[in-house]
């Protein structure tokens, strides 16, 4: 591949992983369950991204802490309790084993709290792929750049050779505030009105056309 980059950081849910439905569906159960004012799926679906605590802060900005913090909660408790078989996009695997055999790094930055993510990577078997991983309850919830910045300092690189992937405008807003580039995909939760609008160098449908693109594409 000719991209260029040091770097590529991947976010996780609706980028590698196919879980947009299996989010929404939990917090509007959770939702449900504290018989909180009901949310249009579409509007559950543009927090997705966001941290946790960032994300029903969006859903219920009216709402003080104290009165969020149980939502919080028992969307955490219906997440671990409804049956997840955590599957990845197609190409997935095929993109990140070919990228791995690159001289560059990799890495994954999530809204996702540590103990989700390690577990994810667990199960899909592609933690030993990566270099770095941040998540949003050890940095500053996207789009603010601390992942991003802490992954380039911690990878030795500069921002200006990182890439990042993302289906969010929370990904490649992180990427702009950072100085690194962004790609769009539209697989995941945020339109690609909403993608085109954060100015990345790209916006594809799928992995396999992150491929394609990283292959023609030339950061020079």
């Amino acid at each position: 591949m000719n991209h260029g980059y040091q770097l590529i950081i991947f976010d996780w849910d609706g980028t590698l992983m196919d879980s947009t439905a299996h989010i929404v569906h939990c917090m509007r159960q959770a939702i449900n369950d504290l018989e909180f004012e009901p949310l249009d799926d579409n509007v559950i679906r543009h927090i997705i991204g966001l941290g946790l605590d960032e994300a029903v802060h969006a859903l219920y900005p009216t709402l003080s802490l104290s009165q969020r913090q149980p939502l919080t909660d028992q969307y955490l408790a219906v997440w671990r309790q409804t049956p997840h078989d955590p599957t990845l996009f197609d190409h997935a695997v095929p993109l990140l084993e070919k990228l791995a055999k690159q001289d560059i790094f990799l890495a994954v930055a999530t809204g996702k709290s540590r103990r989700g993510l390690d577990r994810m990577l667990a199960l899909t078997g592609l933690g030993d792929l990566f270099h770095a991983t941040r998540c949003a309850d050890e940095c500053h919830s996207k789009p603010h750049p601390q992942m991003v910045d802490e992954l380039v300092a911690h990878l030795g690189v500069t921002p200006p050779q990182s890439l990042v992937i993302g289906d969010t405008q929370y990904d490649l807003n992180m990427a702009h505030n950072a100085g690194a580039d962004s790609l769009g995909v539209t697989s995941g939760a945020h339109s690609h009105d909403l993608l085109q609008a954060c100015q990345p160098r790209a916006i594809v449908s799928d992995l396999k056309q992150v491929e394609l693109w990283l292959e023609t594409s030339n950061k020079g």
